[in-house]
């Protein structure tokens, strides 16, 4: 299809593939909704970037990120999910049926709308942090830290996930460093206060990361070179990980003043569901949770978003019917 070419109409379109979007994509298609999943910049989400899972319930031994969003993939495509490679530059959720335009499939209409764009680790930027992602350089301690045990590490930044990754990774690391570029935490006072009493805890102020050192085969970190920000003098810390926690930055640039968010940017949706402000728009997985942010809490976030389209849907008919 050219960008020319009539719109084309679909029942439900699912925006995002990761695990939020195949889920809602499996339920979607177990209840005939024939849901086209759009797979975005990222096709696979977040976990494309992941190597060892170990974390996602049903596999008794690791397993790998990319694979589990192709298996993901090929169940919701079993069940009658169809997906379309491509992104989507502009919505208009002011008028039914929504209006999507893609890059290279032109404009496609739909009744309902999950929203599963997820969200994207903040990283540091540099060429050394990216050759180690997934070989020591982290950006998740929940998902990463048990690889870690006995072993020392770093942890980057000085908020509220800085420090609660930090006194996570004390479950097994042997010894954790903070590297913040300032002098004091932005971090809350309570959890300021557990971290300065932890024994395996060390501070380092004023200080940035200028580069990940490691080698070998395969990839292993074994430090980081450091820059003071007030002297400019350079050090350097042994160390087996990095976990750069300096935010996340949901997926939601496209929905700004059509959607309501949080003041950080995430999707807002009623308690206990997936709906946004939009009757007919669902938001599901990182997009719209700045807490958990794990694959499973996503998966299930996928399909209560399912859950609410269907019904949202079915409920649609019902009163189309009796009109």
């Amino acid at each position: 299809m050219t960008n020319d070419a009539a719109p084309r109409h679909e029942r439900l379109i699912i925006l995002g593939s990761g695990p939020a979007g195949w889920t809602a994509a499996v339920y979607a298609a177990r209840a005939m909704l024939q849901p086209l999943v759009i797979s975005g910049l990222q096709p696979g989400g977040q976990l494309t970037i992941t190597t060892d899972v170990e974390n996602y319930p049903g596999f008794a031994e690791p397993i790998q990120g990319p694979w589990l969003m192709e298996q993901m993939q090929t169940q919701a495509e079993r069940m009658g999910a169809r997906t379309l490679f491509d992104h989507v530059a502009k919505v208009d959720l002011s008028r039914r049926p929504f209006v999507l335009e893609t890059e290279s499939n032109g404009v496609i209409t739909c009744d309902a709308l999950v929203v599963a764009t997820g969200a994207q680790a903040k990283w540091l930027g540099l060429d050394s942090e990216e050759r180690f992602k997934g070989y020591g350089v982290s950006a998740c301690a929940t998902c990463d830290g048990f690889f870690f045990r006995n072993k020392a590490v770093v942890v980057v930044g000085g908020g509220n996930t800085a420090v609660e990754e930090a006194l996570f990774l004390t479950n097994f690391a042997s010894k954790v460093t903070v590297v913040h570029r300032r002098e004091s935490f932005r971090a809350e006072r309570i959890l300021q206060d557990r971290l300065f009493a932890h024994p395996k805890v060390e501070v380092v102020w004023n200080a940035t990361v200028a580069e990940v050192l490691g080698g070998g085969t395969p990839l292993k970190v074994e430090g980081v070179k450091l820059v003071d920000t007030r002297t400019g003098q350079p050090s350097a810390i042994a160390c087996d990980g990095v976990f750069v926690a300096i935010g996340h930055a949901p997926a939601t640039e496209l929905f700004r003043g059509q959607l309501d968010m949080k003041p950080s940017g995430y999707l807002a949706v009623r308690p206990g569901t997936s709906l946004t402000n939009v009757p007919g728009v669902f938001a599901a997985g990182d997009v719209a949770d700045e807490t958990y942010r794990q694959a499973v809490t996503a998966a299930g976030m996928g399909c209560m978003a399912a859950l609410d389209a269907e019904r949202f849907l079915a409920a649609e008919d019902a009163a189309r019917h009796a009109a």
